[in-house]
């Protein structure tokens, strides 16, 4: 019986099996004198490695004597297949080695077996010279990490670079050098292609991003081949459902393209279109009224005569030498009731092409066809992804602010999640106008990703838009969103099964441009940041409150907290993607906004300040949340344009409001149409506030450009109400006679009490 080794690490498992195959340092390659003993090897394993391989190996003559031989004639042969994968013989070997200094420069290989024909590999040159540029920074990481610190990283799948520009797939092992020499050894060991496929289909779809997929297939074919290309249908690009069209012809966009390099002018790289023409070499693989499957064109003289024209094989056809290539359509299941052939839906469409003195076997279209079925399933999850991906995208944009006014200019920056996230989140912002000539900014971000949460985010801004300009003040609003966030959380009412908004959060900020106040209200959001002219900044954060739908932990309203903000003031609504960081804390994060803030000046144009912002704050990289920044600049109302009484309630409260009102006007310039109507209005709006309200009148005037808005505010909490009066009746008309004469009239609800508006046009 053997001893036991007394050690089995990877390090010291990797460093035995190599022991007598790695050159030392300085060696040529090819010097091999030594050789391991047979016997302690197991020649059974030995065989079925041996058997796999020459199953494996394309186009190339199979080294092994005719099948009919002998057993006692395998054996031997046997044995002479383990002393060449030794290095002894002249048959294929696929290990081999390569010493390294501790600056990464080759001082010894082993790598003249065929599998590794066409590496330049060169003594003193350094070892990431043989690498796809890039993969460079990751292994040289891995590289010296394992020159410091002597740990070996065993069996990294890895590219190589041919010097034609080809890749080689080998798995990789980095071990540091026996002691005391310094430096590293490489061992490489050249991928089986059945091993290659396996490796790819579990690297294939490990991103929802549909280039990087195809790139992904394109880059696994060329084990098979000297060029592979992905084409893929319009409709997987843009997200639509392929079986929709599946009467109309192909058309085809260049996904991918391997290998990466310089192409001549004229032939088709990804991101181009392919010419309707071209279904003439895919329509046996890609036509949708037969059954798709596989076509292969077995040398340039077949490609010329089915394309038939010398512009579209320029287009198509790789170099101008002998050529054979092969089409394997991707594939997919087509749903119930779909129009797909033979309940198929095609795709794309892959292409491999090589010299035709190697065909194509029928081993290898089988591989072939089994590795782009798999990328099928996930280039079709990809459509459904880029689909979820655009369709929230442009609900949300739909939401953003579209313009200003004169008295706030507001600019807003989006970013969503990468596309190869969870999906698009729920952040939302919206600026519109009120009534009085105010500003609503609003800012919210909803639980989750994808649709259920672009359902909900899309429900609560339209309804926070609607309760702002029927009159609802913001804390009022956020209880009313509360109870419609706790509403969507009802299985049977939710906007998508199994989802739920509860714990989103909101910030209403309306802005009075003639008070010069802010009021804001917060249901656990992260609070605004305001700036002043004068350079003092201040985080309005009110009284901690939970998210919308929290309100049974915590039954308390939601508070208000008015600002002053004199013109050139400038406010800061966002959401927590834009300044959470891992490294530091929220608080950190919102000071940092806050300095950036500051350094705004009041001629920086505001857009490009918050694309600046955005770009400084926001995290780098891959992210998991969206972005959103809304900054605000106020300039108010000049005060020749407004105008403010405080009338005693009682009987000569109505005409002393339209002998003030009627001096007003003569001093702006409005003309006697306006006037007069503005007058009946406010003798009106005045006679209900003194006979139905209490406490003192406040009038007050607004001119917005051509427009004049008239407020009247009591302490009275009763509505209004717009009716009818009968033709003997004496009272009841002076609603109806306002709304006939305004452009539009409503209510709005404060702490004292009520104020009643009126717009009139000239």
């Amino acid at each position: 019986m053997n001893s036991i080794p007394p050690s089995t690490s990877p390090n010291d498992l990797v460093s035995r099996a190599l022991a007598d195959f790695v050159p030392p340092h300085g060696a040529e390659p090819g010097d091999d004198d030594a050789r391991p003993d047979e016997g302690a090897e197991d020649r059974s394993e030995d065989r079925d490695a041996d058997r796999e391989q020459g199953r494996d190996r394309d186009g190339d003559q199979d080294p092994r004597p005719d099948r009919d031989q002998g057993p006692d004639q395998d054996r031997g042969q046997d044995r002479d297949q383990d002393k060449d994968r030794r290095g002894g013989g002249g048959q294929e070997q696929i290990l081999g080695a390569v010493n390294l200094d501790r600056d990464l420069r080759i001082v010894g290989t082993n790598l003249s077996a065929t599998p590794f024909e066409g590496l330049r590999v060169v003594l003193g040159c350094a070892f990431t010279d043989l690498l796809p540029s890039a993969d460079v920074p990751t292994v040289t990481q891995r590289l010296r990490q394992v020159v410091e610190t002597r740990e070996a990283h065993v069996a990294r799948v890895q590219r190589l670079r041919r010097a034609d520009g080809s890749d080689l797939l080998v798995s990789m092992s980095i071990l540091p050098a026996t002691e005391p020499e310094e430096g590293l050894t490489v061992s490489l060991i050249a991928m089986a292609k059945r091993l290659h496929l396996y490796a790819s289909a579990t690297a294939i779809g490990t991103s929802l991003d549909i280039g990087e997929t195809a790139q992904s297939l394109a880059r696994s074919l060329l084990p098979w081949g000297e060029v592979a290309a992905v084409d893929l249908d319009f409709a997987v690009w843009t997200g639509e459902a392929v079986s929709e069209q599946a009467q109309e012809p192909v058309r085809l966009r260049r996904a991918a393209l391997e290998p990466d390099r310089h192409w001549p002018q004229g032939f088709l790289t990804p991101g181009d279109n392919l010419p309707a023409e071209a279904s003439r070499l895919l329509a046996g693989a890609v036509a949708r009224q037969d059954v798709p499957a596989t076509i292969v064109l077995p040398d340039r003289e077949a490609i010329e005569r089915v394309l038939g024209d010398g512009r579209l094989t320029h287009a198509l056809v790789p170099g101008t030498g002998p050529l054979s290539v092969a089409c394997i359509p991707l594939m997919v299941d087509a749903p119930d009731g779909a129009d797909g052939a033979d309940g198929h839906i095609v795709l794309g469409v892959a292409q491999v092409w090589r010299r035709p003195e190697h065909p194509f076997r029928d081993s290898e279209l089988l591989d072939l066809q089994e590795l782009v079925a798999k990328t099928a399933h996930h280039v079709d999850l990809a459509r459904q992804h880029q689909r979820e991906h655009a369709q929230v995208l442009a609900l949300q944009r739909r939401l953003l602010p579209r313009a200003d006014s004169d008295t706030i200019e507001v600019a807003s920056v989006y970013q969503p999640t990468t596309p190869d996230s969870a999906g698009v989140g729920g952040d939302w912002v919206n600026t519109f106008p009120l009534p009085g000539g105010r500003t609503a900014l609003v800012v919210g971000d909803v639980v989750g990703h994808g649709l259920g949460a672009a359902a909900a985010m899309g429900q609560l801004s339209m309804e926070a838009r609607a309760l702002l300009s029927a009159g609802l003040g913001p804390a009022e609003v956020l209880a009313c969103l509360d109870e419609t966030v706790t509403l969507l959380d009802d299985t049977d009412a939710g906007l998508a099964a199994g989802y739920s908004a509860l714990g989103s959060t909101c910030a209403i900020a309306l802005y009075d441009p003639v008070e010069h106040k802010c009021a804001i209200s917060s249901a656990g959001h992260l609070p605004p940041v305001l700036v002043r002219p004068d350079g003092s900044a201040e985080i309005v954060a009110a009284r901690p409150h939970p998210g919308l739908g929290a309100q049974f932990s915590l039954r308390e309203p939601y508070d208000i907290h008015e600002v002053e903000v004199p013109p050139g003031t400038l406010l800061a609504l966002y959401t927590d993607g834009l300044v959470e960081d891992p490294a530091a804390s929220i608080d950190e994060g919102i000071d940092r906004l806050t300095e950036a803030v500051r350094q705004v000046q009041p001629w920086d144009d505001l857009p490009q300040a918050a694309r600046r912002m955005v770009a400084d704050l926001a995290p780098q990289g891959r992210r998991r949340d969206d972005v959103t920044l809304m900054l605000a600049r106020m300039s108010g109302r000049p005060d020749q344009d407004t105008a403010t009484w405080h009338l005693p309630p009682g009987e000569h409260a109505p005409a002393r409001a339209r002998a003030l009102v009627s001096a007003h006007l003569e001093r702006w310039p409005t003309g006697e149409g306006l006037r007069h109507n503005m007058l009946t209005v406010v003798s009106e709006l005045v006679t209900n506030a003194v006979r139905f309200g209490t406490g003192p009148v406040t009038m007050r005037l607004i001119r917005v450009g051509r427009r004049l808005v008239c407020e009247v505010a009591d302490c009275g909490n009763g509505r209004p109400r717009l009716r009818r009066a009968d033709l003997l009746e004496g009272a009841g008309r002076g609603l109806f006679v306002v709304h006939k004469l305004t452009t539009r009239w409503g209510v709005r609800w404060t702490d004292p009490g009520k104020v009643v508006w009126a717009e009139l046009d000239d």
